[in-house]
Parts: C-alpha cells; sequence; structure tokens
C-alpha cells in the first residue's frame, strides 16, 4: 500500500480487530521477589508497605513472597538478576529511593540502577520492575513514596501481576 492510499484509509473505514490481550490483576498461584535497599530507609519502608499491600490485595499467598535487603540502591539489580535467574519467582519488584544531592553522584546511581534493572528482565525474561523513586528533593521523594503522588511500590507490585499474567497467557504452551 503507497502512502497516498494510506491517507484515504479512515478509521472508520478499518475492519482489522486483533485480539487484545492484558494480564488479569490476580497474583494467587504466582511468587514474587522484593529487593529494597535500606538506604533512606524511612521512604524505602512505604515503598514496601504499598508493594506487600498491593500483592495481598490481589490475593498473592504470604508464603509466595520473599523479601530481600541490600545496602543501597547500587545493589539492587545484581540481586535482582541473581533472583530473576534463578527460577524461583514470576516477578522480582525493585524498591528504593535515590535523592539527589550536590555531587554527580546521583546521576552515577540513578542511571545504573535504572540500566541494570532494566537489564536483569532483559536477560533472563523474566518481569523486573522498577519501584525506585528518584527524587531532585526529599519532599519530592516523601510525596511519591505514598503521600501525594501514589506509591511507586504499590504501582511496582500491581505491573509485576499484570505482567505475570499477560506472560502465563501469551506464552501459555
Amino acid at each position: 500500500m503507497t502512502n497516498q492510499s494510506l491517507t484515504k484509509v479512515g478509521a472508520s473505514e478499518v475492519h482489522l480487530q486483533p485480539v487484545t490481550h492484558q494480564g488479569r490483576l490476580n497474583a494467587a498461584g504466582f511468587r514474587f521477589a522484593l529487593v529494597s535497599s535500606r538506604w533512606n530507609d524511612f521512604l524505602t519502608a512505604r515503598l514496601i508497605s504499598g508493594a506487600l499491600d498491593a500483592l495481598e490485595r490481589l490475593g498473592a499467598d504470604e508464603s509466595a513472597v520473599a523479601h530481600f535487603r541490600v545496602p543501597g540502591s547500587f545493589e539492587i539489580p545484581l540481586l535482582a538478576r541473581k533472583l530473576a535467574g534463578a527460577g524461583k519467582y514470576d516477578a522480582v519488584i525493585c524498591l528504593g529511593t535515590i535523592i539527589r544531592g550536590e555531587t554527580p553522584h546521583f546521576e552515577y546511581i540513578a542511571g545504573e540502577v535504572t540500566k541494570g534493572i532494566a537489564q536483569a528482565g532483559m536477560e533472563t525474561g523474566v518481569p523486573v520492575l522498577f519501584g525506585i523513586v528518584t527524587a531532585d528533593t526529599l519532599e519530592q521523594a516523601i510525596d511519591r513514596a505514598g503521600v501525594k503522588a501514589g506509591n511507586k511500590g504499590f504501582e511496582a507490585a500491581m505491573a509485576a501481576v499484570e505482567l505475570v499474567n499477560l506472560y502465563k497467557e501469551a506464552f501459555a504452551k
């Protein structure tokens, strides 16, 4: 089809109706690993609470959720990669808080953590979710940890549940 013929096709003329696949929000029967940092614990604790709340609301069994603590956010991707590759978990949820300071340290840590978490999922094929709050100020971080702008831990856990269900549907044998 040429560009000219494409412009003649209006939305009302489209007849193709593909089957749309979307993951359900049901955590029952799936296994989840949470990896969280101890750094900025007063904020990360809210993310952990949010993630656990979401998993519980969506039917996860307590015995199907494991929580691993690492010293700081920089250590999250390595453990997430190992857990995702171990075959014991259907998804890994990464939780931490990185707040900008007065040095370039924030850019280095935030960038590498982001890349590492994405790489862990790409290398293993297991959903590895990004529940890391990156903020310019303490106030922004507090807001994103459940005070004003939602809870990134809750959101990451919801996404994990949706993805494991979608994977189950898309790759069922």
